[in-house]
């Protein structure tokens, strides 16, 4: 028996679990077989704990399917034995575009070309901004495993969730973690070379790059540093050129154990425009979802967004705002300044009336409209799936109602029916004036 028979597992369950949990969840194991055990290191407990709880039984079955009686036996362990490669991202790698393989466990190395001449000290511009930290994130279920798989980047850069990727909607604290993992890094690391920067940026320097003839330059100071983290990465999208040198580009710093971390508003394969082979690299490390806070989260973000403007804001202040404001957390805090800023300018107490008040837009806007978040969140709730997997056009099929008479209106239309084999969410039809969901 052999390491091989966790490779086996790993494809197996690559091919029968969503791509996003089994990035998530199954890609950042590594497994050591030894006296008849296996035994899979997980990065952190959360993760531990989820795998154990979600995935043993599929494990088990699998070790049963391959090796009848003489199964091994299963252990769990938090950490990662040294020495040991991550058989996972080997999986990753076979399964990947037929592309240059990058070999991520090679021992750091310095650019080819700084070895062809002596060149001169480049300086870093880091535009990490120091008030973003973990401290002052607010963690809650939706951002949970985004937040612990960035402070494990942060702790140890280079490592196990190489590229870490993060990816949902505006306003929910993607930049902030980028931020935060910046601020780790030069923390336990005064001289570490990080460089944070909005995808546009990288495009600009690039061209500015090339119009003044200074291409090599550009590619030694982006290929040079100890963490590039990229924001908005769907940017790139259509800009053949800047791709390309983004391929190499993430391709030298791999190789050389760099960190890098880019963030995005939509799953990485869903993203148009991009080359596919980009796409494939994204998912080589680690991609995780960040949800819209859950409403524990939203009156948590309140109460320490209040707290650092010195602002004695009342618990069921910020249960009211947090319920009627669901969709960011750029939302939540602009509408708390608007609260904070009318009590200051007025002198009055902060009060469920005077927030109605001081909201009033605002308020009224969010209870006219049925807004494409809130739907696609009540939808999400029902069919018990995260929202960004209803985004994701690779995780779901759509089926056209039919109708006898071919026109799909009546009593005697169709519902929609789901593609085999395949999750299915479909939005329902009107039915006399009243949206209808399917019953279970």
């Amino acid at each position: 028996m052999s390491l091989s028979l966790w490779q086996q597992c790993l494809a197996r369950l690559q091919d029968e679990l969503p791509a996003t949990e089994f990035s998530m969840w199954i890609r950042p194991l590594q497994a050591e077989l030894s006296d008849n055990t296996l035994a899979l290191y997980a990065p952190n407990r959360f993760v531990l704990d989820w795998v154990r709880d979600k995935y043993l039984n599929n494990i088990n079955g699998l070790l049963n399917d391959f090796c009848g009686t003489d199964a091994p036996l299963l252990r769990f362990e938090v950490g990662s034995k040294p020495m040991v490669q991550a058989v996972s991202q080997a999986v990753a790698e076979s399964r990947s575009a037929p592309a240059a393989p990058v070999a991520r466990t090679a021992a750091p190395s310095r650019p080819s070309w700084d070895n062809a001449a002596p060149q001169p000290e480049l300086s870093y511009r880091s535009n990490v901004n120091p008030k973003h930290t973990f401290d002052n994130f607010v963690e809650g279920k939706s951002n949970q495993l985004a937040r612990a798989a960035a402070r494990q980047v942060a702790d140890n850069p280079g490592g196990a969730y190489n590229p870490l990727f993060l990816y949902g909607g505006t306003g929910l604290g993607k930049t902030h973690l980028l931020h935060a993992v910046g601020n780790g890094i030069m923390a336990r690391k005064a001289n570490a070379k990080v460089v944070y920067m909005h995808s546009e940026r990288f495009v600009q320097d690039m061209v500015k790059a090339l119009q003044n003839n200074a291409i090599e330059e550009f590619k030694r100071y982006y290929r040079s540093v100890d963490a590039l983290l990229i924001d908005d990465i769907q940017f790139f999208a259509n800009k053949e050129r800047s791709q390309e040198e983004f391929f190499h580009t993430f391709n030298a710093l791999l190789e050389g154990n760099q960190q890098i971390i880019l963030t995005s508003d939509r799953y990485p394969k869903e993203i148009n425009g991009v080359e596919d082979r980009l796409k494939s690299r994204f998912g080589w490390g680690l991609t995780v979802a960040i949800e819209p806070p859950e409403l524990e989260t939203r009156v948590a973000i309140l109460m320490k967004k209040a707290d650092e403007n010195n602002i004695r804001l009342p618990g069921e202040v910020a249960f009211f705002i947090a319920k009627r404001l669901r969709s960011n957390v750029r939302e939540l805090e602009g509408a708390l300044n608007r609260v904070i800023a009318n009590a200051n300018f007025t002198g009055r107490a902060i009060t469920i009336d005077f927030v109605r008040e001081a909201l009033r837009d605002l308020l009224a806007l969010q209870e006219k409209l049925v807004t494409i978040d809130n739907i696609q969140k009540t939808v999400a709730e029902y069919y018990k799936i995260k929202v960004a997997d209803l985004l994701s056009q690779a995780a779901f099929a759509f089926r056209r109602p039919s109708a006898p008479n071919g026109d799909g209106v009546g009593e005697g239309a169709h519902q929609p029916q789901p593609a085999r084999n395949r999750r299915c969410v479909w939005w329902p039809r009107p039915y006399h004036g009243v949206a209808r969901l399917p019953e279970d």
